[in-house]
């Protein structure tokens, strides 16, 4: 087979879709107007504004004064939980419950508020890379404002049982805060029915570009800006928005959550020949993360006797986009610290590879990724 381009790095962002594009454009040309303006050019760009945030409301069972616009999942996770934190002290709760294995906007955010005199309490998965309820509830005590656990692991896929932490956490009265920004468009979310507080979404992981996100907020939740200075989404985040992929993300938002069974129905068996063709193909792999409750189309494989950088290199030049972890630390030469919370040591955790895929993948690129793979990995070998 001769060289192709794949991309099979949808976890780190995706190719913003044609519906993306055309909603964006009129706002970056003729209706460039600025959405706090009383004249006509401006009100129509918070008209835009204001149908984005209906259409994202709508897409997770939430309403849209619930709807706090932000710049992607980062800031929104920062919001989240550092106005939790806030809310929390006037209270005298100063203890936070969180999971190992978050992305770093979570972690990092929990890691600035223990040094302001707040406790983290970091429940970690088990081996299958799954967090247990149980685990939790443990973990709470009379003075935690905040439980936050991400929905779907960025790396390894593994979907948490939301329901039934979030049940929990109302059941003694703490808020409940969920990173689902690998989650929506990939699992149904209602954040009514399942009884989430707080959320975190981002437009670049379902075809909307990057520079926008959202934070949901049921409705009375306290929340503190980041940002001062205007009075934007509602006086809680200050900036003139960015209009043009706040329309973006509102355009696509619906299709990414509609059909979403029989949209991942396809894509998960082109995962699943994925996974099982590279085990039986080669050598000393395994799979990281649970097998059945992971994303549709999240590939993590630990192989034996490589560096992951050498090997995403050489993929590169056989035209495969893949990663080896979050592409929020790529920079970094420390193993994983998800793979890590799941028990593999240093040497295999920067052996790994993450290869995610969606329904613009083809079975084409299934096979060819499985005619290469293989053939990288023994060269690599051999130079050990």
């Amino acid at each position: 087979m001769d060289k192709k381009f794949v991309y099979a790095d949808n976890a780190a962002t995706t190719k913003p879709s044609p519906k993306a594009i055309d909603a964006m454009l009129p706002f970056l040309y003729e209706e460039y107007g600025n959405p706090s303006s009383v004249y006509s050019l401006g009100m129509r760009a918070a008209k835009a504004i204001l149908k984005a945030r209906e259409n994202v409301a709508a897409a997770i069972g939430a309403r849209p004064q619930e709807i706090y616009f932000t710049s992607g999942g980062s800031e929104a996770d920062n919001q989240a939980l550092r106005s939790a934190a806030l809310s929390g002290e006037k209270k005298g709760k100063r203890h936070i419950v969180t999971t190992a294995f978050e992305h770093h906007a979570v972690l990092r955010t929990c890691e600035y508020l223990q040094r302001r005199g707040f406790d983290v309490t970091y429940v970690k998965p088990d081996s299958r890379g799954l967090i247990s309820p149980c685990d939790i509830e443990a973990a709470l005590r009379d003075d935690t404002c905040l439980v936050s656990v991400m929905y779907a692991n960025n790396e390894i896929g593994t979907i948490q049982p939301i329901e039934e932490i979030a049940g929990i956490c109302k059941a003694r009265g703490v808020l409940f805060h969920t990173d689902a920004v690998q989650a929506v468009g990939h699992i149904d979310i209602d954040v009514k029915k399942q009884g989430i507080d707080m959320l975190s979404l981002s437009g670049h992981k379902i075809f909307a570009p990057k520079g926008v996100g959202v934070l949901y907020a049921k409705s009375g939740t306290d929340i503190s800006p980041l940002i001062f200075g205007g009075s934007q989404e509602r006086g809680k985040r200050a900036g003139t928005e960015n209009v043009a992929a706040i329309a973006a993300l509102g355009a696509v938002i619906g299709d990414a959550v509609s059909g979403v069974s029989e949209r991942t129905q396809r894509v998960r068996a082109m995962r699943d020949r994925l996974i099982d063709g590279i085990l039986s193909s080669i050598p000393d792999t395994r799979l990281n993360g649970d097998r059945e409750r992971r994303l549709d189309g999240n590939v993590n494989i630990a192989i034996d006797g490589i560096e992951g950088e050498s090997l995403l290199l050489m993929l590169d030049m056989a035209g495969i986009c893949a990663s080896s972890g979050s592409a929020c630390e790529s920079a970094s030469l420390d193993p994983s610290h998800v793979l890590k919370s799941i028990g593999l040591d240093e040497k295999r955790a920067k052996g790994s590879l993450r290869l995610t895929i969606n329904e613009l993948n083809s079975d084409e690129d299934i096979d060819y990724i499985l005619e290469k793979l293989p053939e990288i990995v023994s060269r690599l070998r051999a130079l050990r």
